[in-house]
C-alpha cells in the first residue's frame, strides 16, 4: 500500500562520560558518538523521506554551540551529503558530539519546507531552558493546546505544526520551573496532551530525556552495551549499529528514559494511580516498519507471515478462484512480500514476483498530494510480462488506502502484464476511519472503504464484490479485523485499531472522528481536517 505515508523516526545516542569508548564508536573516540545517528536514521528512511536532521551536545564545543542541529528537506543521504565524501566528512566533523539525537520527517503536519523539519531547537542563555528534541507522532488535540497558547496575547504561532505547540508546552514547564525533573516535566505535559508521541529531547546541561506516549501507539526501542546507548523508532536500527539483539527492548509505554549525570534511568513518567493498558498501532507491523524490525517483542516479519498464513486458510473457505497450474501468487512489492510467500507456501502454489519496484520513486503514501501519487502510482512498478501473461494472478496487497495506486496498478497488470485473471487480496481490513495519530489520511472523504459501508457494519461478500467491480479486479477479499490480533500476538484491546474500526483510543480522537462523520454523512464539500486538521480556528 505504496499511498500511505507514516509520520516520523527518531533516534538518540549517548556515549556516557565514565566507563570505557565502546567499540561501536568510530575513531574509539567519545565525541564521535554522533555520527552513528546517520547510520540509525538510514535504516529508518522508510518513516519519512521528506526531512532529516541532526542535533548534537558537545560540553567542549570551541565556538560555544553546546548544543547545535542541522536539519534540512530531502533523503538522509542528500541532507548529509553521503555521496560526496569530503562534504560529508565536513558535516560530521562540525557536528561531533558525545550525545546526539535524529530524525527522519514526513509531512502529517504542516507544510513542505525547511523550518518545519526536524529536531526543533529552543535557544535560550540558561542551559536548562536551551534544549533540542525530536518528535514521532501528532497531537490530536492540538487545535485546544493552541487555542490556549494564543490566548496569551503576546504569543504567536508561526507554523501549523503540532511539533511547535509542543516545543511551546516544554518551554512553558521550564520557564514555570527551571529545575523540574526531567521525569516530571515529561509527567506534567503528558496530562495536556492527547495523541501519540514517542519523543527524543537534549537539554545543553547534557541531559537527555526519551519518552513514549502512555498508550504505546508509537513505538520507541533503546539499548545499552557498555558506555553507550542508543535509542530509536525501530530495533534495526540499533541491530545494525552492532548492539546484541539481547540488549535490544521496548520502552514500555508511558515511560521514560533519562540519561543525568552519566546515569541512565528508565521509569514510569505516569501518575501511580493511572491506568496501565495499550493501544499499539497495528499499522507498525502490517506496513510502516521495517520488516527486520521487532517491536514491542512481536517480530514485523513473522506478523506478515502469519497474516499469509490466515489469507491462505480463508482462500480455500472463500473458494472463489480455480487454483491450477496458471495460477500464481504476487506481491506488491515490498510489504506485502512476506505475506504474499506465506499464502503462496501454504496454498501450495508458487509465488512469483511479478512486479518489479522502481526503488527511486519513493513511496507514494507518502507523497503530499493526490496528484503526486496518481502520478507516480503509474511508474512506481513494472509488470513482467514473462511472469504474468495467460496466468491467473492472486495480487497480495497490505492494505488499500486511497485506491489510486491499485487502480493504476490492475490497469497495467492487464495492459502490459497480460493477466489472464486478477484477485486481488489485502493482508488487512478496509480501511473506513481516518488516522489522527500520525498517518496521512486525515478525513473520510480520503478513504476508498466508505464508499461503500459505514464502519460497524458487517463487510459482505457483496460489498466486496462492488469494490472490485469499482477496482477493476474479478474479485477482491479482505482480513477480517479480528486477523490483526491474532498475527500480532497481542490483544485486540491492546492494539489502536481505529482507522479499521471507528473506536479511538483517546477522547480528542474520538471527538474528531464524529466531527468528521458528521460532515461526510451531510456531503459537505469542504474538508474540515485538511492539513492534518489542524487549524486553530477550526471547531474541535
Amino acid at each position: 500500500m505504496s499511498e500511505l505515508h507514516h509520520e516520523c523516526g527518531v533516534a538518540a545516542i549517548y556515549h556516557l562520560p565514565t566507563g570505557d569508548v565502546s567499540q561501536l564508536c568510530p575513531g574509539q573516540d567519545r565525541k564521535n558518538a554522533s555520527r552513528l545517528i546517520i547510520r540509525m536514521l538510514l535504516d529508518m528512511q522508510n518513516r519519512g523521506q521528506l526531512s532529516a536532521g541532526i542535533s548534537r551536545y558537545d560540553a567542549s564545543s570551541v565556538n560555544g554551540q553546546l548544543l547545535d542541529t542541522y536539519r534540512e528537506l530531502g533523503s538522509v543521504s542528500e541532507v548529509f551529503r553521503l555521496s560526496h565524501n569530503k562534504k560529508a566528512e565536513s558535516l560530521m566533523k562540525e557536528y561531533v558530539g558525545s550525545a546526539a539525537i535524529g530524525h527522519v520527517r514526513y509531512a502529517t503536519c504542516g507544510k513542505d519546507d525547511r523550518s518545519y523539519a526536524q529536531p526543533f531547537e529552543n535557544h535560550h542563555f540558561d542551559t536548562r531552558q536551551w534544549f533540542t528534541f525530536g518528535f514521532n507522532g501528532q497531537l490530536s488535540n492540538f487545535n485546544e493546546l493552541a487555542r490556549d497558547l494564543l490566548k496569551n496575547d503576546n504569543h504567536h504561532l508561526v507554523r501549523s505544526s503540532d511539533t511547535e505547540v509542543l516545543m511551546h508546552e516544554l518551554t512553558k514547564e521550564l520557564m514555570a520551573d527551571p529545575d523540574i525533573c526531567l521525569v516530571k516535566l515529561m509527567r506534567n505535559i503528558a496530562q495536556r496532551l492527547d495523541g501519540a508521541y514517542s519523543i527524543a529531547y537534549l537539554n545543553a546541561k547534557g541531559e537527555m530525556l526519551i519518552a513514549r506516549d502512555p498508550l504505546g501507539i508509537k513505538p520507541m526501542c533503546y539499548a545499552v552495551e557498555g558506555s553507550l546507548f542508543a535509542a530509536a523508532s525501530e530495533s534495526v536500527a540499533l541491530l545494525n549499529l552492532g548492539y546484541k539483539r539481547e540488549s535490544i527492548k521496548s520502552l514500555p509505554p508511558g515511560h521514560a528514559i533519562t540519561i543525568i549525570d552519566g546515569k541512565i534511568k528508565v521509569q514510569s513518567y505516569l501518575e501511580d494511580d493511572a491506568p496501565q493498558k495499550s493501544a499499539h498501532c497495528f499499522f507498525e507491523w502490517i506496513y510502516f516498519a521495517n520488516v527486520a524490525s521487532t517491536l514491542d517483542d512481536r517480530s514485523v516479519y513473522l506478523t506478515r507471515t502469519e497474516l499469509g498464513k490466515e489469507m491462505a486458510r480463508l482462500e480455500r473457505e472463500w473458494n472463489l478462484l480455480e487454483i491450477d497450474e496458471d495460477t500464481i501468487v504476487v506481491p506488491v512489492p515490498d510489504t506485502s512480500k512476506a505475506a504474499a510467500d506465506s499464502m503462496a507456501f501454504h496454498l501450495k502454489i508458487p509465488s512469483r514476483e511479478g512486479l518489479m519496484r522502481n526503488r527511486y520513486s519513493g513511496r507514494t503514501f507518502i507523497e503530499s498530494s493526490q496528484e503526486d501519487r496518481a502520478r507516480k502510482a503509474k511508474t512506481k512498478y513494472t509488470p513482467l510480462r514473462e511472469v504474468l501473461a495467460g496466468k491467473r494472478v492472486v495480487l497480495v496487497e497490505d492494505s488499500i488506502v486511497r485506491s489510486t495506486t491499485m487502480k493504476a496498478l490492475l490497469q497495467r497488470l492487464r495492459e502490459e502484464g497480460g493477466a489472464k485473471e486478477i484477485h486481488v487480496r489485502v493482508a488487512c481490513p478496509p480501511i473506513v476511519a481516518p488516522c489522527f495519530y500520525g498517518i496521512d489520511m486525515s478525513t473520510i472523504k480520503q478513504l476508498f472503504a466508505p464508499n461503500f459501508y459505514p464502519p460497524g457494519e458487517p463487510l459482505t461478500d457483496e460489498i466486496q464484490d462492488e469494490m472490485a467491480r469499482v477496482l477493476g479486479c474479478d474479485s477482491l477479499r479482505f482480513l477480517p479485523v479480528e486477523s490483526l490480533s491474532k498475527a500480532i500476538g497481542i490483544p485486540q484491546d491492546g492494539l489502536c485499531q481505529a482507522c479499521v474500526s471507528g473506536n479511538y483510543p483517546t477522547p480528542a480522537g474520538q471527538r474528531l472522528y464524529q466531527l468528521d462523520r458528521d460532515s461526510y454523512q451531510t456531503c459537505d464539500n469542504s474538508e474540515p481536517f485538511e492539513d492534518r486538521a489542524f487549524d486553530v480556528s477550526a471547531k474541535v
